[in-house]
């Protein structure tokens, strides 16, 4: 077939592996790179992607990054990005940066809607205002408001990356790389160390643009469904405004170590504790572009650490000489691995080094039993085929496996195959030869090219770090004459008057976007037969899987009285991770891998429609080919009835790792734990939500780990007691979702597991009343700010409608978006609204505020009592029918509908709310400002932060906050 005459043909296959014709490109008047993947997916996908290696650490791919959605030529409003985050049907809105590239994809189900998102990314990408205000906003600038004010840095990605070295684990990144990589890009952080990020000029920002994003630095995916033909039409009428430039090299190659290398370092803390600190053995990989080594690497990893039972893994956890391991990969143009553990003693570097090198030896000589080998490689297949991306669009997966070879030179199909490498990759493996043993000993131990990373807690450097902040900042002030000092304080009022001012009308009119006409009067339906199998309720789902059966098996948490919760994590890990009576956990961990597509235990927590009760279920999510699906069946069995609580080591191990986690995500999940703090004085599923996963459950952890030293008989028979209160038929659901053909055969191999459950009356258990605690302030060490705000609108008297979540969509894309992001500085400001338990809460993420921001959530009745215009009203109803439509892959949709009924969401019910989102009006938004003042009159507060935060607050608001340590 003939092709459109502007582009130049390199390569086409049917690529099985992606289920799509694939069509590489080149623009033959500027050299961009176009693949275009042609298939039957709805979820359509656009992304362009350009390498972008920084110069230094002042963050200027990040802070570009934000920039280019800040306004362009087509669009020049101050945020489209956000307009479309409010005003479309999008199932993938965002943009990232990398150590050597920036992405920006999209993705939609609605064919005008995909258009729409990609005509507005094009436009922002390649014709950017890019104004000196907008550098200032997203960067960084000084602010002061007044000749005496002291000086300030703000900025929004200034900001943010003060909460990203807030975290140790982004500061033992930053500086694996560094170290690895001394004399290359990859030793400047490009997401920017906001020590200095202040160097930065406006000069270089918008150099950096015009050197690196244009078409022929551009690489650039086009998939699913959507006309190949169009697709290169409108590319090409933006392309074809270019001439051709420089292609960008990402990265120029580091020069080998001669010997390993080792670093110190060290991360602000609270306190000086020899056992938080990070050891790390980190390799640089020579890079291939051989698939087949790829997915022996791939293997190697996952063998070695890729679970609890995989044996580096396992020698790491059983040494005590850290509290959970740390391990990556990292795709560069020279790949990076990792081991090692945090939770550590600095002072045993050596031998936590030792350990892992003599744990590679062994393994190198001795060779990993077969049994590891072969469930390795089962889930790596069973991964590949499925492509199950979760809510994460296939095509944007596939786009990051193109650019792992095309971003270096390589060619961007072999990003997408597998199978002829995956078919000889087994073949070696089944005939013996030792593939995994020989990747260790090349990859890693005669790997010279080998730091090890100390990264030690230090309680006075981030006072240190705050005082050489103001030293310069007060050098700056010092050194400004009067007319300096005036610009200052102007430069701060023309940004908030800017911020504040609304954009033009006709401006805001050339943004694309569909109208409430075109959206579907009726929600999509999940196909749902409910039936009884041995007497157990089982929902029945008849939609193609390929071949794959995907079982969800829950047991009511209502069996169990509340001092039990607590254990219910650790009881979930337990049960895969202690082993049986018949195999120990590494043996069932294999018999796992080898078997199924995996095997996983976690929680169903959610508000019952119309009631103060929660929806909670321990739920086990299996799947398998409909051949080995007895087995899995066998396997659950095996996992539910005899799991070894018994074994003390293992879940000593448990506790300690999930601990170190836990206090490992407080500073980059900050605003879920406050969220989740605070709902669990307003219904009973927050409620458990605290107790089995927010700061609750962390205090129960680190009691929970004497009690194992001090009473193990406790723990254990707490355990058990959970295993004959929850293991139970007549308290128990299934939920199948496969190929109608597949039932029938699934349907009695289900009854005959029934059968051998457990089955006893129970009686539920009654976890009332809810706690009602005070306004609290959690510290922790961190240079930002965690604020939540809310109230249950029901208990106070009030039902809202589902025009209240286009409010909040309003509010969440305009007001909020303002005032605690653009203004504050905060990197988020949200609100939530959850219909089903009628919560209303306000927050926000690595904020530099706390008083400032609970002013603004009091203030929001005000501002929509200023009035909404119908366009306004009309994006967030087209945002909102958006979020209620998600697209869903197969599993997706069995569990989808598994929650609806579990939690009363009826049909009726779903399109109650439909039309009520549907039929949203400017009285509505009148009617949600007086449900805000409810909030603003007795809203519960929850902030995390610095202790000097909580305290500065406590001085403005005469005690406001009950402050507790948490960190």
């Amino acid at each position: 077939m003939s092709h459109h005459p502007a582009y130049e043909l390199i390569a086409e296959d049917q690529i099985d592996e992606v289920n799509a014709l694939v069509r590489h490109y080149r623009h033959k008047k500027t050299g961009a790179e176009v693949l275009s993947l042609i298939n039957d997916d709805e979820n359509k996908v656009f992304g362009v992607s350009f390498a972008t290696p920084p110069d230094d650490s002042t963050g200027l791919p990040h802070i570009l990054e934000h920039s280019v959605l800040c306004g362009s030529e087509k669009f020049p409003v101050k945020k489209p990005f956000v307009e479309m985050l409010k005003g479309s049907l999008h199932t993938f809105l965002n943009a990232m940066t990398f150590p050597d590239k920036t992405v920006y994809p999209v993705a939609s189900q609605n064919l005008a809607d995909f258009y729409n998102l990609t005509e507005v990314y094009l436009d922002a990408v390649f014709f950017p205002l890019l104004t000196r205000e907008t550098f200032q906003q997203e960067g960084w600038h000084y602010e002061a408001e007044n000749p005496d004010d002291p000086l300030i840095f703000k900025g929004v990605v200034f900001n943010e990356m003060k909460g990203g070295f807030s975290s140790p684990d982004q500061v033992n990144y930053a500086y694996a790389l560094q170290s690895l990589f001394p004399d290359t890009v990859y030793s400047n952080y490009s997401g920017g160390d906001p020590r200095v990020m202040p160097d930065l000029t406006y000069e270089q920002f918008r150099d950096f643009h015009k050197r690196y994003y244009q078409p022929s630095n551009a690489q650039i995916i086009f998939y699913g469904d959507d006309d190949p033909e169009k697709r290169l039409e409108l590319l090409d009428a933006v392309l074809s405004r270019f001439e051709k430039g420089d292609k960008a090299q990402a990265h120029t190659p580091q020069t080998r170590f001669d010997a390993p290398r080792r670093f110190e370092k060290t991360y602000p803390a609270d306190d000086s504790n020899k056992r938080s600190s990070f050891v790390t053995l980190n390799w640089m990989v020579d890079p291939t572009d051989d698939i087949e080594e790829q997915l022996a690497r791939t293997v190697m990893r996952r063998a070695l650490v890729g679970n609890s039972a995989a044996p580096l893994h396992k020698a790491l956890i059983e040494s005590g000489l850290g509290e959970a391991i740390i391990s990556s990969a990292i795709e560069l143009s020279q790949p990076v691995l990792n081991f090692g553990l945090r939770g550590a003693d600095g002072d045993d570097a050596d031998r936590i080094e030792t350990l892992i090198l003599n744990t590679l030896a062994h393994l190198a000589e001795h060779g990993i039993d077969d049994a590891t080998i072969e469930a390795t490689l089962n889930s790596l297949e069973f991964e590949l085929r499925e492509q199950n991306t979760g809510g994460y669009p296939r095509g944007i997966a596939y786009f990051f496996g193109a650019l792992s070879n095309w971003l270096y030179g390589g060619d961007p199909l072999d990003g997408l195959r597998f199978e002829t490498a995956l078919a000889s990759l087994k073949a070696r493996i089944a005939s013996g030869e030792k593939v995994i043993e020989g990747l260790i000993r090349t990859n890693l131990l005669d790997n010279t090219h080998r730091t090890t990373l100390v990264l030690r807690p230090d309680p006075e450097q981030a006072e240190r770090e705050e005082a050489a902040e103001r030293a310069r900042l007060d050098a700056a002030r010092a050194a400004m004459n009067d007319n300096d000092i005036t610009a200052a304080i102007e430069t701060t009022k023309r940004l908030k008057a800017l911020q504040n001012a609304a954009d033009k009308p006709e401006d805001l009119a050339r943004i694309p976007t569909l109208t409430v006409a075109d959206l579907p009067r009726e929600g999509m339906s999940i196909p749902t037969e409910e039936v009884a199998v041995e007497g157990v309720r089982t929902l029945v789902h008849d939609i193609a899987t390929n071949g794959i059966v995907y079982l969800d098996l829950g047991f009511d948490l209502k069996t169990l009285p509340r001092d039990f919760l607590p254990y219910l994590p650790l009881f979930s890990r337990a049960l895969k991770q202690t082993g049986t009576s018949k195999a120990d956990f590494v043996a069932l961990t294999q018999r796992i891998g080898r078997s199924t597509g995996g095997i996983g235990i976690s929680r169903l927590n959610s508000p019952i429609l119309d009631s103060s009760e929660a929806a909670a279920f321990l739920i086990v999510r299996a799947k398998a080919t409909s051949d080995k699906t007895a087995e899995m069946l066998d396997i659950v069995h095996d996992v539910l009835t005899d799991a070894r609580l018994d074994n003390r080591d293992r879940i000593r191990q448990i506790v300690a790792e999930d601990k170190a986690r836990t206090e490992a995500s407080l500073v980059p999940a900050g605003h879920q734990y406050v969220f989740t703090r605070l709902r669990a004085s307003l219904h009973e599923a927050d409620w458990l939500s605290e107790q089995t996963g927010g700061i609750t459950q962390l205090l129960f952890l680190r009691e929970l780990a004497q009690k194992i030293e001090d009473d193990w008989a406790s723990v254990q028979s707490a355990l058990e007691t959970i295993r004959s209160h929850l293991i139970n038929a007549n308290a128990a659901f299934a939920n199948v979702t496969t190929d109608g053909s597949a039932w029938p055969g699934f349907a009695d191999e289900l009854k005959a597991f029934i059968q051998r459950l457990p089955r006893h009356d129970f009686v539920r258990a009654d976890w009332s009343p809810l706690p009602h605690p005070a306004n609290e302030g959690l510290t922790i060490p961190a240079q930002v700010n965690y604020v939540a705000k809310g109230v249950n609108l029901k208990a106070l008297g009030h039902e809202p409608s589902g025009a209240l979540s286009v409010v909040t969509k309003y509010l969440g894309t305009t007001y909020l978006w303002d005032k605690v992001r653009v203004e504050g500085g905060a990197y988020g400001g949200f609100a939530s609204f959850n219909p089903l338990a009628d919560t209303y809460a306000f927050g926000s993420y690595r904020d530099p505020n706390l008083v400032a921001t609970l002013d603004v959530y009091d203030a929001a009745p005000a501002y929509l009592r200023k009035g909404v215009s119908q366009s306004d009203i009309a994006r967030s109803i087209i945002g909102t029918i958006g979020d209620l439509d998600p697209y869903l892959l197969p599993d997706a949709k069995g569990y989808t509908a598994l929650v609806r009924a579990l939690t009363g969401v009826t049909e009726a019910y779903r399109q109650k709310r439909r039309e009520q989102v549907l039929s949203t009006s400017e009285a509505d938004f009148a009617k949600a400002a007086d449900l805000l003042d409810e909030v603003a009159r007795n809203g519960h507060i929850v902030a995390m932060g610095s202790e000097k935060s909580m305290t500065a607050a406590n001085r403005e608001r005469n005690g406001f906050l009950t402050v507790s340590k948490v960190l």
